[in-house]
């Protein structure tokens, strides 16, 4: 690839990109990233989780400095160059009455929900969306592991989105499948395409790739994926996505 550094911007998903779901980087995938790749295009995370997650899984803060770009939540909270330089407020669009009406039947329909099992923390607010989970974000590893193939069988969190689609019709809300156990709720156009706004914004890219593994419809990388703006890469693992990108730097 002849592009200077400054001419390409790479961004990159987290769970199931650039690491195994929920766990930690593994070092090579890291120094491969830090050394190969960030001295040739300009690098970006875009995540669903939060700030906080991200340091969990990526080995913590160094990734503001280590990264061009950090977009946790979707791009709805902006780092550049290890700074904060923006967020949005999903209380603050929807307003108190619409949030609370939400949390309250997610609450009552979870409650009703017969799955084998429950743990805690079914709802989790962020800056810029809802992340609901039917299990609980407290499950073990091995737990979300039986959750995500009962999930595959059942469909258990196709239909929480299709009876949430249905009660709130009328609420300007995007529902997307993300992770092993969870799915992401939040304002229409404020999926990852929203870290775009900020990246673009000032840049000279000629190209931006992203890399992502929830491409599909319904996923929560499909809409940056197929955006007219990028180049989409879909990936099955971080080894497949150190694969693609020896492949796209081969010259």
């Amino acid at each position: 690839m002849a592009l200077k550094r400054e001419e390409i911007l790479l961004l990159f998903d987290v769970d199931g990109t650039l690491t195994k779901p929920r766990a930690v980087i593994e070092n090579d995938v890291k120094e491969f990233l830090y050394k190969e790749i960030q001295p040739r295009a300009t690098i970006g995370l875009v995540g669903g989780s939060d700030l906080e997650k991200m340091f969990e899984q990526l080995s913590g803060r160094e990734i503001l400095d280590k990264f061009d770009y950090v977009f946790p939540e979707n791009g709805l909270v902006q780092y550049e160059k290890g700074a904060e330089v923006g967020k949005v407020s999903i209380s603050q669009y929807l307003g108190e009455d619409v949030i609370k009406r939400f949390i309250n039947f997610v609450l009552k329909y979870l409650s009703e929900l017969d799955i084998p099992v429950k743990r805690g923390t079914f709802i989790e607010f962020r800056n810029g969306m809802l992340n609901v989970s039917p299990i609980g974000r407290n499950c073990s590893t091995e737990e979300r592991k039986q959750f995500y193939e009962y999930d595959n069988k059942n469909h258990i969190r196709k239909q929480l989105i299709d009876v949430l689609k249905k009660e709130f019709q009328g609420v300007d809300l995007t529902y997307s499948i993300g992770g092993q156990i969870s799915i992401d709720v939040f304002p229409n156009g404020w999926d990852k395409t929203y870290c775009l706004r900020h990246a673009t914004k000032g840049t000279n890219f000629k190209e931006i790739h992203f890399f992502g593994d929830k491409t599909d419809p319904g996923g929560n990388d499909h809409e940056i994926f197929s955006d007219p703006r990028t180049i989409g890469h879909k990936v099955t693992s971080p080894e497949d996505t150190k694969r693609q990108l020896i492949e796209l730097f081969k010259t």
